[in-house]
């Protein structure tokens, strides 16, 4: 009984959904691999989290090569790196689904043949393994509480599955939505060859906000114009518009902050995007993992060239893919709701 569960792209809306601000998120098509049949090589202070809180009752074996990528050439240390799509959230939503799933597995085998649970098997309508709602708060929570805070939109992302709107409301809650991107549009992404912590750029923002809180705020604010703007676009160009007025208002946010928000890579190829009618933005807390490339096509062959240059990867992956599910070898995965170009 495999579980899997994918990761997440940010689209929009990163940092300033800390302030309320909406945020679009894109649960993509790699996933995190769980089977609740093995035991645990590694347990992640997130999953530990879960199991403090009695919401997990062990660890168990997981997969998450897919949202990872091959350490640069000449590196030393990991053969591997993230890329920034939210691998912690999604290795704890595949696990608290994996061992859920496999607990409804054992109720369903000791039931006798006339329950309700039974009779809906036969008729080919089985149970289902876990409760999304409960799934997502318990996942939330250890989230939260392993990483020091956090808006939980790449938890969200996993347990849902599609492109969703978030919006942080009072006492922390999430409100979650799904959302239409603009038809016509290509997304592609791109992978730095440096991975960023996003807890450093998170620390060095709030240190702005501590000592001149007059332009963090200003500059949060412009950003949360532009996220507002991104959830009401209609078409991509308006989508692309509202991404760079976030990533102006970021780009001044990281230099203030003495945060790599926009890395120079994304600084000196944002003029080649524009050119061909794209946004260049980073995907998250920035300061490299992935950046996305946005606009109503994808990108030439000599942008692709340039990115490569300037250290960035074209990483294929569909937005819009499902949520955390049971894997079932006997017929192929559901298909994403959003194609990628």
């Amino acid at each position: 009984m495999i579980v899997r569960a994918p990761g997440k792209l940010v689209l929009s809306g990163a940092y300033a959904v800390l302030e309320g601000a909406p945020a679009l998120v894109a649960a993509v098509d790699r996933y995190v691999l769980a089977d609740p049949a093995r035991p645990a090589a590694l347990v992640t202070d997130e999953v530990q989290a879960a199991i403090d809180a009695g919401a997990l009752d062990r660890a168990v074996w997981f997969d998450a090569s897919a949202l990872r990528a091959p350490a640069p050439a000449g590196s030393s240390g990991a053969a591997s790196r993230k890329l920034g799509l939210g691998s912690s959230a999604a290795i704890l939503v595949a696990t608290l689904a994996a061992r859920a799933a496999a607990a409804a597995a054992t109720r369903a085998t000791e039931a006798a043949a006339t329950t309700r649970a039974t009779r809906a098997a036969a008729a080919g309508q089985p149970a289902p393994a876990w409760d999304a709602r409960a799934l997502f708060l318990d996942a939330l929570a250890a989230h939260r509480r392993a990483q020091g805070g956090g808006s939980g939109v790449d938890v969200a992302a996993s347990v849902h599955g599609g492109v969703l709107c978030c919006r942080l409301g009072p006492g922390g809650a999430l409100d979650v939505a799904p959302h239409a991107l603009p038809g016509e549009l290509a997304v592609e992404v791109f992978a730095s060859d440096a991975a960023a912590r996003t807890s450093d750029m998170l620390e060095r923002v709030r240190a702005l906000a501590a000592r001149d809180p007059a332009a963090h705020r200003a500059l949060l604010g412009a950003a949360a114009e532009g996220a507002t703007a991104a959830v009401a676009a209609a078409d991509a160009r308006a989508l692309v518009a509202a991404l760079d007025r976030q990533v102006d208002a970021l780009a001044e946010l990281g230099d203030r902050a003495g945060a790599p928000i926009v890395t120079p890579a994304l600084r000196r190829l944002r003029p080649a995007a524009t050119a061909e009618g794209a946004s260049l933005a980073p995907s998250g807390a920035g300061g490299g993992d992935v950046s996305i490339f946005v606009g109503a096509a994808p990108p030439s062959a000599a942008f692709i060239e340039a990115a490569r240059a300037a250290g960035l990867d074209r990483v294929p992956m569909s937005l819009g893919a499902p949520g955390v599910h049971v894997l079932d070898a006997a017929r192929p995965p559901p298909a994403p709701h959003v194609s990628h170009v």
